[in-house]
């Protein structure tokens, strides 16, 4: 019998090729060898980890997830920052995984080792045959390269992914890649924020992962659902920070605030209804007494605030009872106590178009 250890890069191409491999050897066992050391960040590799383990689950196919060790991904391809897709940064890079693929299939016994990125539209198949048939010779096995892009075979993947709700990936998966491709679509690379509080952005990789997980608990609860797109106002704070007298305050800054020239100074002047108003620029104050009552919490400090804040969605609603208008987008800051003199605040943000998936659970009839 033969054994077949197939590296696998992501579930869009291994749904496909891992079928494609069943129906072209129906009497080999094919092992699943997720090794990708090279994705970042780490929440970017387990997203995709997680639906190549409900891709292979539903397929029957064993899976075996190897280390993940960036760091020595790093150093392989150090000085290799500024190649292009195709080029050498991509020779090296297969070159690594595939010669723990080949290591592997070897400790497990295999007769042949293959690569599910011999499926991938933006990878050469030649530069892959090349290098996979480099470390089969040297560990006395074989290495397989069907090619199941042609006849229509990159349409009927893309069909595939779809029926089968995979996730999918939007760039792939190392960080100068990522940079790059970013560059090119003049886009923030937003895949590599995380605020230090770990409140879970829109649209951020952690919310994928949120929402992934989700839709497994909803599989094996048997419930219908889709997954939809929406085009919305995605924001990022970049940089945010509050002085009175030149002293830092700690500050809070909700959701969507923005300044239209990231400098403001002057100082507050009125207050209606616990909003305090500033002299310029639509800012807003208010104190962490109010933002408890608007949010019915018990934060005793701003510090336990910035460390421990609610959900987004949650803050949203704090701030829709601010400002009455979903489209307003002044700054709104949180403080322990209204400053009384002049104040200097500066504030980066990033208000960008962005498009995110969203679960819908389907009434059963």
């Amino acid at each position: 019998m033969q054994n077949i250890l197939v590296h696998i890069c992501c579930s869009v191409d291994s749904h496909y090729f891992l079928q494609k491999m069943q129906k072209d050897f129906p009497n080999a066992k094919l092992i699943g060898f997720f090794y990708d050391p090279n994705i970042h960040p780490y929440s970017e590799y387990y997203l995709r980890l997680l639906d190549v383990q409900r891709s292979c689950k539903k397929l029957g196919i064993e899976l075996v997830e190897g280390e993940y060790d960036y760091d020595a991904w790093i150093d392989a391809v150090r000085g290799l920052e500024n190649e292009p897709e195709k080029g050498a940064r991509c020779s090296v890079c297969f070159d690594s995984r595939f010669e723990i693929s080949a290591k592997k299939a070897q400790e497990l016994g295999c007769n042949y080792f293959t690569s599910t990125l011999l499926t991938s539209p933006k990878k050469s198949i030649e530069q892959l045959k090349q290098s996979g048939d480099q470390l089969a010779n040297r560990f006395g096995i074989q290495f397989l390269a069907p090619n199941y892009r042609q006849k229509n075979g990159t349409q009927e993947q893309n069909i595939l992914a779809k029926e089968a709700k995979l996730y999918r990936q939007n760039y792939c998966g190392c960080l100068y890649a990522l940079k790059q491709q970013r560059e090119q679509q003049n886009r923030l690379l937003d895949e590599l924020f995380c605020p230090v509080s770990k409140q879970i952005q829109p649209n951020s990789i952690e919310a994928k992962i949120e929402l992934y997980k989700k839709r497994l608990e909803l599989e094996e609860q048997g419930a219908n659902y889709e997954i939809i797109k929406n085009r919305f106002l995605n924001w990022r704070l970049l940089f945010g920070i509050v002085k009175e007298k030149k002293k830092p305050i700690l500050t809070h800054i909700l959701p969507y605030s923005t300044l239209k020239n990231s400098y403001s100074r002057g100082k507050v002047e009125r207050a209606i209804n616990g909003v305090y108003y500033f002299s310029r620029d639509e800012i807003k104050f208010i104190t962490l007494e109010h933002y408890n009552t608007l949010g019915n919490r018990e934060y005793r400090s701003i510090k336990e605030l910035l460390e421990s804040p609610p959900r987004f969605e949650e803050e949203l609603a704090i701030r829709s009872q601010i400002v009455h208008s979903p489209f307003d987008l002044s700054a709104i800051f949180v403080v322990q106590e209204v400053p009384k003199s002049k104040v200097e605040l500066k504030v980066e943000t990033k208000v960008y178009e962005d498009v995110k998936e969203e679960l819908l659970i389907l009434n059963t009839p």
